[in-house]
């Protein structure tokens, strides 16, 4: 243990034994035997040679507002690309880190008065992790805004992806499919605004937020994809699954398509209840609900 944490540091910063409750928006999860910040790119590279050398398990996450850890421990490594946070304007281009935030981005950029990012103002995730699922919300996702991205290949090259090459689609994009590529950083293009209107749309839907979300619990946002041409908050709803609990999980009275912590709950608590939702849904419509989260660390 002690030997490989001196390996790892080679690479940046690391921590041991971290409680993944504490890199999670849920607040569930066991530990994870370690967490490596890599410092920049070539000491990423580094770290993925010895992690494919040494056949380590591992996962790259950004602020867990997506994911759905097991109870068990993480018997591997977690990367985080917090060092991979540099950011520029040009004119109406935006060169970011994968590791930057994206609520810190669009308010960035509507301090300059850049308009189509308006729609990520509430999502409380990184650059990198928003491109991997394709955040969105308001009709609008990182596929309307990011022009090209860095990334790490699988065999450890680093080459850019164009917009086109990134397959965006709703909720979804090339890297769910392309498990071992690395978002690195990401040039987005937006388009020149007036400051005050954008201010004015992204406090609108904040209030909105507030209003119609239970940002008050640990979540993760909508828990489901929108099935097409309907709603997965209204089919839940009319099953009369609002409050409806499993544990300390339990579907928001707020909103149906969120599934919160209120009460201490456990990884497998949420799932359980997220698998219950989606036999309910399906029971009664035959519609099988999509998950827009992730589950880590299950398999047995």
């Amino acid at each position: 243990m002690i030997k490989l944490k001196k390996e790892l540091e080679k690479f940046g910063k690391v921590v041991e034994n971290v409680d993944i409750r504490t890199l999670t928006t849920y607040k569930v999860g066991g530990a994870s035997k370690y967490v490596v910040y890599p410092n920049d790119v070539d000491k990423l590279i580094d770290l993925m040679n010895y992690i494919k050398l040494n056949k380590i398990k591992f996962k790259v996450i950004g602020n867990g507002s997506n994911l759905i850890f097991s109870d068990e421990l993480y018997d591997g490594i977690l990367i985080k690309l917090t060092n991979f946070n540099n950011v520029k304007f040009y004119y109406n281009k935006i060169s970011v880190g994968a590791g930057f935030s994206l609520p810190k981005l669009c308010q960035m950029a509507a301090k300059k008065s850049l308009t189509g990012l308006e729609f990520a103002s509430g999502i409380p995730g990184t650059v990198g992790g928003a491109i991997y699922m394709n955040a969105g919300a308001y009709k609008s996702d990182m596929g309307y805004v990011v022009l090209e991205t860095r990334v790490l290949t699988p065999d450890f090259r680093v080459i850019t992806l164009v917009n086109k090459e990134l397959d965006f689609h709703y909720r979804t994009s090339f890297f769910q499919k392309h498990k071992g590529y690395i978002i690195l950083d990401a040039l987005i293009k937006l388009k020149k605004g007036k400051r005050d209107n954008i201010e004015e749309v992204m406090e609108d839907r904040k209030k909105r937020r507030i209003e119609s979300q239970p940002l008050e619990f640990p979540c993760a946002g909508s828990v489901f994809r929108n099935p097409e041409n309907n709603f997965a908050g209204k089919l839940i709803e009319d099953l009369n699954l609002k409050g409806y609990e499993i544990g300390g999980a339990k579907v928001s009275e707020k909103h149906a398509n969120f599934i919160i912590n209120y009460n201490n709950a456990t990884g497998q608590n949420i799932k359980d209840l997220i698998e219950y939702v989606q036999y309910k849904v399906e029971k009664k419509y035959k519609i099988k609900l999509h998950l827009e989260q992730e589950f880590v660390n299950w398999e047995k």
